[in-house]
């Protein structure tokens, strides 16, 4: 945490290396979102310029980290809206993008879940995706989000909830 003191300097190469501190998470975060290195690793450039551009309007330099991971999410939800908007890929190139090698092993269990957590409400999904695919705390979430940790509680318990029902009729967790 060291480096935080330096992010509220106008020195380029020490918010630079700040942001580097956490490069592991942000990227976790991108492609819990994004599921394409391609996609995460832009979004994580478009978030340290936006973070650069406002640096200086963040009140509380210990909440750094917090500030930088919610602006990662705010443009991770910009490039998912831009996407649906956009044009289909051929079958081919969809395939090539499923198989693509990712961050952290993703196995067939978190690959049927993340379709199905796709129809999750969005804000039980935030939740549900940085605690159980980022291995984030309730209360980092809290920070995060700038919700009360109660909210993130009840948030997490209704996203499960979702879940489970959304899960109840798909074959592929019957068999197991």
């Amino acid at each position: 945490m060291k480096r935080v003191v330096l992010a509220e300097s106008d020195d380029e190469t020490d918010f630079f290396q700040t942001i580097m501190e956490h490069r592991d998470t942000l990227m976790n975060i991108a492609y819990s979102y994004l599921r394409n290195r391609h996609d995460a690793l832009e979004a994580v450039q478009e978030m340290t310029c936006r973070a650069w551009i406002k640096h200086s309007s963040l009140k509380d330099k210990r909440a750094f980290k917090s500030w930088i991971i919610r602006i990662l999410i705010y443009v991770c939800i910009d490039e998912q809206r831009r996407r649906k908007r956009a044009v289909p890929l051929p079958d081919d190139e969809l395939e090539k993008a499923i198989n693509e090698p990712v961050l952290g092993e993703m196995n067939d269990d978190k690959l049927a879940m993340w379709t199905v957590l796709q129809k999750v409400k969005p804000k039980y999904r935030h939740v549900l995706l940085l605690k159980y695919y980022n291995d984030m705390t309730l209360s980092e979430i809290a920070a995060i989000l700038r919700k009360p940790e109660g909210t993130v509680k009840t948030w997490q318990h209704k996203g499960l909830e979702q879940l489970r029902k959304l899960m109840i009729n798909r074959e592929v967790w019957q068999d197991e």
